[in-house]
């Protein structure tokens, strides 16, 4: 097993981890004999940056040299574009089913993006598997709830079209539920990367 590693910082966190081991330290240490994984993902990557990791996979499984090629691929991505979509939580509202519609009509467009991505990932003809975008770590509890209540609807996006492919789902609002799991709001830690790791391989090694 190769397991190439695609998206952003949820994956490519060694600059949060205060010089303890990153995801794809954890990752490899999970794995035994010649199994190993490939960091491809960049932190601050969004959707659309994915696309140079897709070229870089793409070079790596069609390189002659390449005597170990990547076999599988992860993908976690999506958490930096919903920073650009913060705008819509304070965006004004004459009832809660039009500020409803107005995050849906967010969500969608952030859809359509990431389905097209991940098709992209998928023509590659790789088992892979994809990841929601967790919560993060908010001190402030109302600050939470909304963020939680808001990415309920954009991560249902990813799930939807994970299911819909037949591609395993990581929820990683379920892995990474503790502070500790990240360094700030929105970077996992070292001990993040840990649990990211472990469901990782998990989700690999299940039958399918």
């Amino acid at each position: 097993m190769h397991i190439a590693l695609l998206g952003d910082s949820t994956l490519d966190n060694a600059a949060y981890t205060e010089g303890g081991p990153d995801v794809v330290a954890h990752l490899n240490a999970h794995l035994h004999g010649s199994d190993r994984a490939t960091l491809l993902a960049q932190d601050g990557a969004v959707i659309a940056s994915v696309e140079l990791q897709v070229r870089a996979l793409r070079e790596l499984l069609e390189d002659e040299e390449e005597g170990d090629p990547p076999t599988h691929v992860v993908l976690s991505v999506g958490g930096n574009d919903l920073l650009g979509e913060v705008d819509v939580l304070g965006a004004p509202a004459r009832s809660v089913g039009e500020g409803l519609l107005q995050l849906r009509d967010r969500a969608e467009g952030f859809g359509s993006d990431y389905r097209e991505m991940l098709d992209r990932v998928l023509s590659l003809e790789l088992p892979a598997v994809v990841c929601t975008v967790y919560h993060g770590a908010f001190p402030d509890p109302t600050e939470a709830r909304i963020v939680d209540t808001a990415l309920r609807v954009f991560d249902h996006e990813i799930v939807e079209a994970g299911v819909d492919r037949g591609v395993p789902v990581i929820d990683l609002r379920r892995v990474c539920s503790e502070l500790e799991d990240y360094w700030n709001p929105i970077e996992p830690s070292e001990r993040g990367g840990a649990k990211i790791a472990a469901a990782i391989v998990s989700a690999l090694r299940a039958p399918r």
